[in-house]
């Protein structure tokens, strides 16, 4: 008898506590009325994602470097309109609701003393993290390799969707109760392009505002997905432009020379890391709190027994 697939759930973290932040009225707060929101919001997303997808592994990744200076260096708007005013320089901190600043700290110590595993790296983000964990997943022998589902409010990840390795993204549409499966017959359906690999590439030519990533003048999601399609890839449009291929018209291929030095950086710094320096990953889904101590201080202290007895329950512990 075949031995049940392994199931990867790996969080990008940060979408989903901003997601529980801005989802749960600010009126949740501990005895001494901080706010937790975010932190109750985070735990519940947690628990209806084991009961929902029961996963056998599970990864909260973590934003180390929201906003990594070698994509700094490649395209310095790259999140510029996002760095918080009273920073100076070009970098800095994400400008975050200091409601929701006071919370996170606190999401890492009831993750530690869960014993969810939570993985950051020095100069990255948690793409990148994601990414990487996708990468080395993806290289085990097929009968070993774990199905990986990405939980991600962020569309830039849809570049990891792979049919063949076993890889989706589930996007929430609101909280995790209603995600959405966005596999290649998804990206297929919204965007015309046949996989993830072809989703970052028309992200190259399309660009993002809400990242400073500029994109190629007058080439909208339409025009870039119909390009891939034609083409193959971006490496493929590149060579048409400089082939004076005549499936290009003369003011895209203009385009295109025009946007030349963006285009030579921009894969970079669209496309996630697969081989940023994490170590070995203990990700097996917890059946017991790693710091039962610990977890009842935080209980009592924030006053969130309720999200966290809903976590130990999907994980099939006694209650805290």
């Amino acid at each position: 008898m075949t031995a049940p697939r392994d199931k990867l759930l790996l969080l990008d973290t940060a979408s989903l506590y901003f997601r529980a932040f801005f989802g749960v009225p600010d009126s949740v707060r501990a005895p001494d009325g901080a706010p937790v929101n975010a932190v109750r919001g985070l735990l519940d997303m947690i628990a209806r994602l084991v009961v929902d997808h029961r996963p056998t592994r599970l990864v909260a990744c973590w934003d180390d470097d929201w906003r990594p200076a070698f994509r700094v260096a490649a395209i310095p708007s790259y999140k510029a309109h996002r760095v918080a005013r009273e920073v100076p320089g070009t970098t800095g901190e994400e400008e975050v609701p200091p409601a929701l600043a006071a919370q996170v700290p606190v999401i890492v110590e009831v993750l530690a003393a869960l014993g969810i595993a939570r993985v950051g790296v020095p100069g990255y983000e948690a793409d990148d993290v994601i990414g990487t964990l996708v990468a080395r997943e993806v290289a085990r022998p097929a009968a070993q390799r774990a199905a990986v589902g990405v939980v991600t409010g962020d569309r830039d990840l849809f570049q990891l969707v792979d049919d063949a390795a076993g890889v989706r993204v589930l996007y929430p549409v609101k909280g995790v109760k209603d995600l959405t499966v966005i596999d290649q017959a998804a990206l297929a359906e919204k965007y015309s392009v046949a996989s993830g690999q072809a989703y970052a590439d028309m992200a190259v030519l399309r660009g993002d505002p809400s990242d400073g990533l500029p994109g190629v003048v007058g080439i909208g999601e339409k025009t870039a997905a119909a390009l891939i399609h034609r083409y193959g890839d971006l490496a493929g449009v590149l060579a048409a432009r400089d082939a004076h291929d005549r499936g290009l018209t003369a003011t895209q291929r203009q385009r295109l020379h025009d946007a030349a030095a963006y285009l030579e950086v921009a894969p970079m710094v669209v496309r996630v890391a697969p081989d940023a320096p994490i170590g070995d990953v203990h990700d097996a889904l917890p059946h017991q709190p790693a710091d039962p101590a610990a977890l009842g201080a935080l209980v009592a202290r924030w006053g969130i027994a309720s999200s966290v007895n809903r976590v130990l329950e999907a994980l099939e512990v006694p209650r805290a």
